[in-house]
């Protein structure tokens, strides 16, 4: 375009021909990388050819990436290299493209976190989780809880946990609650030393899931013996560990100063 030009241009004829603001123009003359070299009897500055023509390289090379200074660099340096600037460009793009798919990608993984939950395959599901384990529960869980603070922190959480960090928790939580299992079998008080470590040990692995607190812990505990499929599960575990485990619960949330009566999901 600056090609047509026959004759010299002023500021706001030169913005129009570069598809530049007059205010990048004065900017660009204002820190001396391309100026209009001539003036009108008025006083008025006026670009020839050659600093049109300065202002055409301005605009690729800064459409390229570069900065302003080594625009200038590679402009007013009869000695540079511009191969080698533009290597060094390119470079910098490349880890600006890299950067730019791993934050994609992690997007992508906490997209799918918020509408589906556990991030593998039901067939990993139950590889992980066991047989009987139903990979519909975690997809219900979004219909029923997809609204709740505490979903939007399991999401976020289940986007970074890969199948082994997965396989490690429900191995954890396996063997909770066969400990559970077991204190309830020996008959241990709900409210003792040991039981109260038991309903800690709980809250600590399950806040994995999302951050767990002890007034939310009772209501998970009356949910655990009052929801038909909750109470199937662990009674299936040991002989009466839902009631035994919901009134461990409420002792350890007494002896914290917490009226399980009165705790609500926070």
């Amino acid at each position: 375009m600056v090609d047509e030009i026959d004759e010299d241009a002023t500021i706001g004829v030169a913005a129009d021909l570069l598809g530049l603001t007059v205010r990048t123009l004065h900017h660009w003359d204002e820190i001396g990388l391309a100026s209009p070299s001539r003036r009108t009897p008025a006083g008025y500055r006026l670009y020839t050819w050659d600093d049109l023509e300065r202002l055409s390289r301005v605009v690729a090379y800064r459409e390229a990436g570069l900065r302003l200074d080594a625009i200038r660099d590679v402009l007013d340096d009869a000695t540079a290299e511009i191969g080698s600037t533009l290597r060094a460009q390119r470079s910098q793009l490349a880890e600006r493209i890299h950067d730019l798919q791993q934050l994609d990608e992690r997007l992508e993984r906490m997209t799918d976190a918020h509408e589906r939950g556990i991030l593998m395959s039901d067939d990993q599901q139950r590889e992980i989780f066991g047989e009987d384990w139903d990979p519909e529960q975690s997809r219900g869980a979004r219909f029923a809880w997809g609204a709740s603070r505490q979903w939007a922190q399991f999401a976020e959480r289940s986007a970074s946990r890969s199948p082994a960090q997965w396989r490690e928790l429900s191995q954890a939580m396996s063997a909770l609650q066969r400990d559970l299992a077991d204190a309830a079998n020996r008959g241990v008080e709900p409210g003792s030393e040991e039981a109260d470590g038991l309903v800690e040990s709980h809250r600590e692995l399950f806040s994995n899931f999302f951050p767990l607190t002890r007034q939310m812990q009772v209501c998970l505990g009356r949910m655990f013996e009052s929801d038909p499929g909750f109470s199937s599960y662990y009674n299936g575990i040991g002989d009466g560990l839902a009631t035994w485990f919901r009134k461990s619960i409420d002792e350890s949330a007494r002896h914290q100063g917490i009226d399980p009566d009165a705790a609500t999901w926070e």
